[in-house]
């Protein structure tokens, strides 16, 4: 390595540290409270990642591309299964180098992969001109494009913000993963209308480069301000208070009289833990149905007998009723074991798929749309909270990696399943009501066991 290089790693790495540009510790209150406002804000700008983000772009792309209905999803479905796959090797990658450089390296590449995909229509001229079919150069460049949308944008930018808030937090996680997730819920639940808009003033193509410049510079500045890795990093003592940067960021026992620290699980022990793939699995479960019920409201309501607009109409009282539950949910996620909190998510995932079929029905439209709510408002203390409670915060980032590959391949199962079903047996009823016997299933097996306090 010559001198040079040398000078410009020192640099780089003086850049990030935990002092600069300012010191958390200099604040007159916890700095773990600005780090709950910087990751649902990294939360927020996720969007254009999202599939509700997307979902926007699809009549125009769908226009400028040529490609059917069926390309264009299969291609999205392949960008979300490979994005997934990589995710845990993200999360590791996010323990070595840290949330702060994470966040900005992820926003530069969302930013990239934004402003690249509003150049789809010239990539695909050139691609024509070089001998391609223009069908096959769009389905390609759409297809890669996606990759980076989905693993920039859901994928690392995401982990990111929720590892750093698991580990700026003990006793109070799920306090804070209950204020988080109704802010990124309702961002959500309003960003088409924003996105619709802003595509109707600047076009797809001006939207998309718009939004690569506010994420490319405004969230990659933001997050290099204000992301830091751990409270004793910036020598804080974690949930407030002052410590030395060498203190070890030892959970409690919670089952020890005398809170005696136990020490962090690795990925391993966790991926052996059953209540691991518990949690996973019910949110996963949530993720698929939710994403397979959401693309295809329109047609699933008509089958009841609903307007388009009853129909998309369902998603409000989804969110006004799942935004209390995350709220009471997250306070007791610090309070009570996880398996009965999964038991009764189940329950509220079996009115949501066993109902869903139901819509034309008030009494049945009612319940499904509760049990959706309610099961939704458990995402965000489970992502958020659950994981650190378990299994310590020294390896997080390679723990919830594998989380999110899970949620993100099953959200990318969960139309084709839908799809599927409907082709199969004429309706999606038969479908649906086969699914329902997912929550039925982990509801038993969350009667047994416990959660874990020792490595396995």
């Amino acid at each position: 390595m010559t001198g040079h290089q040398s000078k410009m790693q020192a640099a780089a790495s003086s850049l990030f540290r935990p002092s600069f540009p300012f010191r958390p510790s200099g604040f007159p209150f916890y700095y773990g409270w600005v780090v709950l406002v910087a990751s649902t804000i990294g939360l927020v700008m996720s969007a254009p990642g999202q599939t509700i983000g997307v979902s926007v772009f699809t009549e125009p792309l769908l226009k400028q591309t040529g490609l059917s209905r069926l390309q264009f999803s299969n291609a999205y479905l392949l960008g979300t299964l490979t994005s997934g796959l990589m995710l845990p090797a993200a999360g590791r990658l996010l323990d070595r180098i840290g949330v702060r450089r994470g966040v900005v390296y992820a926003s530069l590449a969302l930013g990239a992969t934004l402003a690249a995909l509003s150049q789809l229509a010239g990539l695909t001229e050139i691609a024509t001109n070089l001998g391609a079919a223009s069908a096959t150069a769009a389905y390609v460049i759409l297809t890669v494009g996606f990759v980076g949308l989905r693993f920039t944008g859901q994928g690392v930018l995401t982990l990111a913000c929720r590892t750093m808030l698991g580990r700026w937090f003990e006793r109070r996680r799920g306090l804070v993963s209950s204020i988080s997730a109704p802010f990124a819920t309702l961002s959500f639940a309003s960003s088409p209308l924003l996105l619709s808009g802003w595509v109707e003033k600047s076009g797809w193509s001006g939207a998309w480069l718009e939004m690569a410049l506010a994420i490319g510079l405004g969230m990659t500045l933001f997050g290099w301000l204000f992301f830091r890795e751990t409270p004793e990093e910036s020598g804080l003592e974690i949930d407030g208070g002052r410590a030395t940067p060498q203190e070890n960021p030892a959970r409690r026992d919670p089952n020890s009289p005398n809170q005696t620290s136990i020490p962090d699980a690795t990925r391993r022990e966790a991926l052996r833990s059953p209540t691991f793939w518990l949690v996973t699995l019910a949110v996963a479960n949530h993720a698929m149905v939710g994403t397979g019920i959401s693309l295809h409201i329109v047609d699933l309501g008509a089958a009841a007998g609903l307007s388009e607009a009853q129909s998309l109409r369902v998603f409000l009282p989804v969110t006004l009723i799942s935004v209390p539950t995350g709220i009471a949910l997250g306070l007791a996620v610090d309070r009570c074991a996880i398996r009965p909190l999964i038991q009764a998510m189940m329950v509220g995932q079996l009115l949501m798929f066993g109902l869903a079929p139901h819509l034309g029905s008030p009494p049945l439209y009612a319940l499904c749309l509760a049990g959706w709510g309610f099961s939704g408002g458990f995402y965000g203390p489970l992502t958020v909270a659950a994981l650190p409670n378990l299994f310590g915060r020294a390896h997080l980032g390679a723990i919830q990696g594998v989380m999110m590959m899970v949620i993100v391949i099953a959200s990318a199962l969960g139309p084709a399943l839908l799809a599927g079903a409907q082709s199969l047996f004429g309706s999606y009823e038969t479908g649906l009501h086969l699914l329902a016997a997912l929550p039925c299933m982990l509801f038993v097996v969350a009667a047994f066991g416990s959660d874990p306090t020792e490595r396995p």
